[in-house]
């Protein structure tokens, strides 16, 4: 006698369409029409590429800035503790050489 247990079952094919396919086909339609050039008919002057230049360097010039300023932070915190440590030892060493004058 055969139990269900080991008769094996069908799988039903799926409904659903294939996702990867989809996603291939819709990645193939999308690189088309980026790739497709159409003519604006419009005049950029140079004016506007002058422009679009100057806010570039503005933009890289902040985060350069930016950038320095956070690496230069611990640096600059550093040299503050130093010199502090510079005249509190300086201020110690005057009042030890006047109370060795008394």
């Amino acid at each position: 006698m055969i139990s269900e247990q080991n008769v094996p079952k069908t799988i039903a094919p799926s409904t659903k369409p294939d996702l990867k396919l989809l996603t291939i086909g819709t990645a193939t339609i999308a690189c088309a029409m980026l790739l497709t050039a159409f003519p604006a008919h419009a005049y950029v002057g140079p004016g506007a590429g002058l422009s679009l230049l100057s806010a570039l360097w503005a933009v890289l010039a902040a985060v350069f800035v930016a950038v320095g300023f956070i690496l230069m932070w611990p640096l600059r915190k550093m040299m503050r503790k130093r010199k502090a440590n510079r005249e509190t030892a300086k201020h110690t060493a005057t009042n030890v050489s006047e109370h060795h004058n008394s």
